[in-house]
């Protein structure tokens, strides 16, 4: 499981240093896609093997389903994390969620997210503002 938050530079090639906690997790290797938000999803290959099965059952008729499906697998990438633990963030993802040198990196259960560090801060805010209304609406989960 993957969770904290985690400050980090990304370096002038978009490299970026993956935490020493959340590396085991990856050695296996791992795809980054465009997440929603303004973010980066990270996924370990197994989680992203799960994840595809759940897409697979998404119905194609529906415009917004076939979308989603577009908006996920034309911006991943398999990746592999180097000897010093980093990723390689291609260009188009970086531009997709503003990436500039200050990065965040948040573990959210079954995946990172990778946030540029003003936009993080910015719906980290707003979220906490709404932090009430938000349970208000899930206490009909059971949560």
């Amino acid at each position: 499981m993957f969770l904290g938050e985690y400050k980090h530079l990304l370096d002038q090639k978009g490299r970026l240093a993956i935490p020493a906690k959340f590396r085991p997790k990856l050695a296996a290797g791992l795809v980054i896609t465009r997440g929603i938000d303004q973010c980066l999803f990270v996924y370990s290959r197994e989680e992203w093997e799960k994840f595809i099965n759940k897409l697979m059952n998404l119905p194609l008729t529906q415009a917004n389903s076939r979308a989603f499906l577009r908006l996920i697998f034309s911006g991943a990438i398999e990746e592999d994390l180097d000897q010093q633990g980093r990723i390689l963030i291609p260009e188009n993802l970086r531009n997709y969620a503003s990436l500039k040198k200050q990065v965040v990196i948040v573990g959210v259960f079954n995946r990172i997210e990778i946030w540029d560090e003003k936009i993080w801060e910015e719906y980290k805010a707003n979220t906490e503002n709404e932090a009430y209304k938000i349970s208000e609406e899930l206490k009909d989960l059971g949560i």
